[in-house]
């Protein structure tokens, strides 16, 4: 059974569903604060990425950067070309016979210095000896052959003298006239005869005794032995198309250098433009020439002007075939203007430069005409003097707002 006693009959019975409709609106009134709070928070924050986003646009607005510029120069007068090349020898002899024979004596062998006229070698021919030998005696008998004619041509003369004033007077007949005077031709020609035999034979006896001067090989110049084919007992040969080939002599105390100058600074190049030459094993050495002659057509294929230099070399320091570098000041045909290459700027323009004039930045389109590494020749876009900036950022606008950084610096 129920105790009646403990309830109290003036207390209200609170229904069931009250307790739950109160915890809704609680977590409602929660939930809408938080969302409120969310939305003014991120309000609060868009308003100041905004006022970020209008401090910063004024800032760039304002802002004017500072760079750092270089100043165009203009190019010297003469523009450095660098080749490469070999040495030569200012002349080179190769040595043949003249006369056929053994080798009796060599005098010299490679590497050897000698003057001009020196005594190379010298060849033994015999049988040449008795040829001069009959050829003189051969003249001799020509020559007493001439004596012989002369005073036949005399005789005839005394006779054709004495019978003339008898022939005329008629002591004697015409017919002796006549053979005295055909006589007196007869003899006259015959002297001419004779000494036209004594040219002709002279003239053969100078050959051979030229033939026995070429018997002593001498060196044609000043130069070094390069080259000895020839000893002691070798035969040679004298002809016009097997002669024997004996030694061979180069000048060097001037030393020839033949370079090919490119078409774009072969117009400049002329004799008198000073050279120097290098040599990779000789570092510390400079060697000066001088450009003495040059071809006055380019080659067809390579489009290069064929230049020679001539540069002293008595000490013979420098030895034929060596590879050099070569380096002409040829003088420009157009000037050209100096720019340092970490002003360039390369964009869909093409090569510029931004140029700092008047406190803003302006750019100019140039053209190249050499990349010397750290720095351009340049033909057109800038002019001397100005100052173009270094480094440049990818988002310089024409005609943007610079300040100089430092004084121009040289490139």
């Amino acid at each position: 059974m129920t105790d009646t006693s403990e309830i109290d009959p003036t207390r209200a019975v609170e229904p069931t569903g009250s307790h739950g409709a109160r915890h809704g609106l609680l977590l409602a009134a929660t939930a809408l604060a938080l969302l409120t709070v969310a939305i003014g928070l991120g309000a609060w924050r868009q308003q100041e990425r905004i006022a970020d986003l209008h401090a910063a646009a004024e800032h760039r607005r304002s802002f004017v950067p500072a760079v750092r510029v270089a100043t165009v120069r203009a190019a010297s007068e003469e523009r450095p070309v660098r080749l490469p090349a070999n040495t030569t020898a200012f002349a080179v002899a190769n040595v043949f016979a003249r006369a056929s024979g053994y080798v009796d004596a060599r005098k010299v062998d490679i590497g050897d210095k000698v003057k001009a006229g020196d005594l190379l070698a010298t060849i033994v021919a015999p049988e040449l000896d008795h040829q001069i030998a009959q050829a003189e005696a051969t003249l001799g008998q020509l020559k007493a052959a001439v004596q012989q004619a002369q005073a036949n041509r005399d005789l005839a003369q005394v006779t054709w003298h004495r019978d003339h004033p008898l022939v005329k007077e008629g002591w004697l007949p015409l017919q002796q006239g006549s053979i005295d005077v055909q006589t007196l031709k007869a003899n006259e020609a015959a002297v001419e005869l004779a000494q036209a035999n004594v040219v002709a034979q002279q003239s053969q006896l100078d050959v051979l005794r030229q033939q026995k001067a070429y018997q002593r090989v001498v060196a044609p110049f000043d130069g070094v032995v390069t080259q000895r084919n020839i000893d002691i007992g070798s035969l040679v040969q004298a002809d016009a198309v097997n002669s024997t080939f004996m030694f061979t002599v180069q000048q060097s105390n001037v030393i020839r250098t033949q370079i090919y100058v490119p078409q774009d600074a072969a117009r400049g190049v002329k004799p008198g433009i000073k050279a120097s030459v290098t040599v990779p094993e000789l570092p510390d050495r400079i060697f000066s020439g001088t450009v003495t002659r040059i071809a006055d057509a380019l080659q067809p294929g390579s489009r290069t002007l064929l230049t020679e230099i001539d540069i002293a070399n008595p000490a013979g320091v420098l030895q034929p075939g060596t590879y050099c570098m070569v380096e002409l000041q040829v003088p420009r045909s157009t000037p050209a203007l100096l720019v340092p290459a970490g002003a360039i700027i390369f964009n869909q323009n093409g090569l510029q430069v931004a140029v700092a004039e008047g406190g803003v930045a302006r750019l100019r389109t140039i053209t190249v005409a050499r990349d010397l590494g750290t720095e351009l020749e340049v033909r057109d876009g800038v002019k001397a003097g100005e100052q173009v900036i270094l480094n440049p950022t990818v988002d310089l606008r024409d005609g943007e707002s610079v300040a100089i950084a430092s004084a121009p610096a040289r490139p």
